[in-house]
């Protein structure tokens, strides 16, 4: 029987050399990757970049950077890597759709280089369908344009995996050993935990297979993922009292490590919440995570589509290993579910699903039925995520127009800058106001003491904004208080502002 090229390597051989690439091939490649990458920024471009405003953590992410705000309070758990890598835009224009733009292209480069690097490992076309799979979910499309940091550490994870194998399978590509360094870095410097377990299952491979045993190797992911460590760690010691005691806060703020599996609360985020926290309550949409509770069987039938070939199950195999390892502390450790932590892993699982795809359709030949079948699910998948994509786009601008009319409103009632907002959406708030947002201490987002905060209401325009119906807090009982435009979802608010605050006019 032939060989079936859409489920072995190139040539059925080892990954070639780059000096053994065919220009004419490379262009090829370029040809079936380019379409996926360009799809994918369209469709960021049309459903989640017009009108959506800056949600809450891109806030904090964004003002570290911006020029004419104070920059909001940064938390243990974060690192600035999302931050430096917006600041050539968010450095030189306030503007929203500049940064969702700029993001959006960024993000299909950056798929298309990742993909890129797997072209002599794996078959093209399955690549492509792999492309297509993974930013066919709502939470890829959603979060390409955001200045957010889980994207990014997905296309880290896949391109430092690709390079990984590369260097592993020909000691003398440097450039591939100099990627993985490079990419295992950069998923640090966005999230240092993330990189620890991308790094782990590299290194276990590089132990484990004879061939692959060398010391660059090991060296390479241990210098890559302290390079993307480091500014993490240097302000550890610079602004949380050390690296043990940043870890312990950090765990704090995300409810405490330990064992929590969270397989259901993930399984109902994907109905398009992109928090579920806390995440009770009835499942009431379930179609939505069919394609979860079937990735794992189109992984299974990836690893036994890549059984045929020694190359080409190792390939599969380590992928496979790595993405288990990004999803194992989000669905074990930590107890409530956003779907852009698992974006790393769907972007290494999607490779042996494709696989798998692909060995059904070619197995189908010959059966229009069977393969229509296949088709039609693969397009319902698809309809739906982008039917999510914009569910929660327009959430988005409505938040954005909720709050672009509170901050006309504190503006008339006299909160101008200098000024500095506290409470409930604070952080959001200040932002678009020009505002400093401040949290009095103890809470997850404390950067003030009470009386810090008192003294700077009595020298500019302060307000504290509260739910409606609720008491604000006991320094600001005094304060004059007044209704806001209600939040998406009919949230009623208030807003008790310092006698500093006074109305225009």
């Amino acid at each position: 029987m032939a060989r079936d090229s859409l489920t072995a390597p190139p040539a059925g051989r080892a990954p070639r050399p780059p000096s053994a690439e065919d220009p004419a091939a490379r262009r090829r490649d370029l040809a079936r990757l380019a379409p996926v990458a360009a799809v994918y920024a369209l469709a960021q471009l049309v459903l989640a970049v017009p009108g959506t405003g800056l949600g809450w953590d891109e806030t904090v992410y964004v003002s570290q950077v911006a020029p004419d705000t104070p920059a909001a309070f940064f938390s243990a758990p974060r690192a600035r890597g999302i931050s430096w890598l917006v600041a050539p835009v968010a450095a030189v224009t306030p503007s929203v759709l500049a940064l969702r733009v700029y993001l959006a292209l960024l993000a299909a480069a950056a798929l298309l280089l990742a993909l890129w690097v797997w072209r002599r490992l794996l078959p093209v076309p399955v690549l492509a369908v792999a492309g297509l799979l993974f930013t066919g979910l709502w939470p890829t499309l959603t979060y390409g344009p955001q200045a957010m940091p889980n994207l990014w550490v997905a296309f880290a994870a896949l391109t430092a995996t690709g390079c990984f194998l590369r260097a592993a399978a020909d000691p003398s590509d440097r450039l591939a050993l100099a990627g993985t360094g490079a990419a295992v870095a950069l998923a640090a410097l966005m999230r240092p935990p993330d990189a620890f377990w991308l790094a782990l299952p590299l290194a276990c491979a590089a132990a484990a297979v004879p061939a692959w045993r060398r010391p660059a190797l090991p060296a390479v992911l241990t210098a890559g993922a302290l390079a993307g460590w480091a500014p993490w760690l240097a302000e550890a010691h610079l602004s949380y009292g050390g690296v043990l005691a940043r870890l312990h806060r950090a765990g704090e703020i995300q409810g405490g490590l330990g064992w929590h599996p969270a397989f259901r609360y993930h399984l109902r985020a994907l109905g398009g919440r992109t928090l579920c926290r806390p995440c009770e309550g009835p499942w009431s949409q379930p179609v939505t995570g069919l394609w979860w509770l079937a990735l794992p069987l189109l992984v299974a039938g990836g690893l036994v589509a890549a059984y045929r070939g020694t190359h080409l199950l190792r390939t599969v195999l380590v992928a496979t290993a790595a993405g288990l390892s990004l999803a194992a502390p989000y669905l074990l450790m930590v107890g409530y579910a956003a779907p852009r932590f698992l974006l790393p892993a769907y972007a290494l699982l999607a490779l042996p699903a494709a696989l798998c795809l692909a060995r059904l359709l070619r197995a189908a030949r010959g059966r229009p039925f069977v393969r229509a079948v296949l088709c039609l699910a693969l397009a319902a998948h698809l309809a739906l995520q982008l039917l999510l994509t914009a569910t929660v786009a327009g959430r988005s601008r409505d938040m954005r127009t909720a709050l672009t009319t509170v901050v006309a409103e504190l503006h008339r009632l006299g909160v101008r800058p200098p000024c500095v907002v506290s409470g409930e959406e604070a952080v959001r708030v200040a932002f678009r106001a020009w505002c400093a947002s401040r949290q009095v201490y103890g809470g997850h987002d404390g950067s003030i003491s009470v009386a810090g905060l008192t003294a700077l209401a009595a020298r500019m325009p302060a307000a504290v904004l509260v739910a409606d119906g609720a008491a604000p807090p006991p320094w600001a009982r005094g304060w004059r208080p007044y209704p806001l435009p209600s939040l998406p979802a009919g949230r009623p608010w208030r807003a008790y502002l310092a006698p500093s605050a006074r109305p225009a006019g």
